[in-house]
């Protein structure tokens, strides 16, 4: 399975996210399944992708060339997918992925998991969408989903496949869960 992870190219200020986004990219390297992902080497993308490939995965960066001629890419991808933008770079990932993931990060990746989210409440999209909200961090993300449903302009069937995990574990038994659908 192609597991689609979105997250910071920043390290941030918490150290506890940077030891989660390594668990991850350990327990997706040892399960067998492959990491889709931005190909970045800095920040905790970085991170992320040598924890897969020293784990015995496979990382596959999807990166617009713009980025490539500034050598940002991890240089031990098994697959490296250049695009010619970072529009380009979204539609790949999603195509690519089986489960979508969301670390910690900035607007960036507030952009790509909400585009994530849309498409699975439209039903555009039948793939687990899962928001890891490490030490609260999607705190209020996850409050202003249940504000849509309040207010009308969301419910719970459209968000079905809209999880939150507090744990790495969390987000095993979510992808667990949805195989066995």
């Amino acid at each position: 399975m192609n597991i689609t992870v979105y997250l910071g190219s920043g390290k941030g200020n918490d150290p506890t996210i940077t030891e989660a986004v390594r668990e991850l990219g350990e327990w997706i390297g040892r399960s067998g399944n492959s990491l889709v992902y931005g190909g970045s080497k800095i920040g905790i993308m970085g991170v992320l992708a040598e924890s897969v490939i020293e784990n015995g995965g496979k990382a596959i960066g999807v990166e617009p060339q713009f980025l490539i001629d500034r050598v940002l890419q991890y240089d031990k991808l098994t697959e490296l997918i250049a695009t010619k933008d970072m529009s380009e770079r979204k539609d790949k990932m999603i195509e690519l992925g089986d489960v979508f993931i969301a670390m910690p990060g900035g607007t960036g990746t507030l952009e790509e998991i909400s585009e994530i989210m849309s498409k699975v409440a439209l039903g555009l999209l039948d793939a687990p969408c899962i928001v890891y909200n490490h030490n609260g961090y999607y705190d209020d993300l996850k409050k202003q989903l249940g504000k849509m449903n309040d207010f009308g302009f969301s419910d719970e069937d459209r968000q079905s496949n809209i999880y939150f995990a507090d744990s790495i574990d969390g987000i095993k038994k979510i992808i667990a869960g949805a195989s066995d659908e």
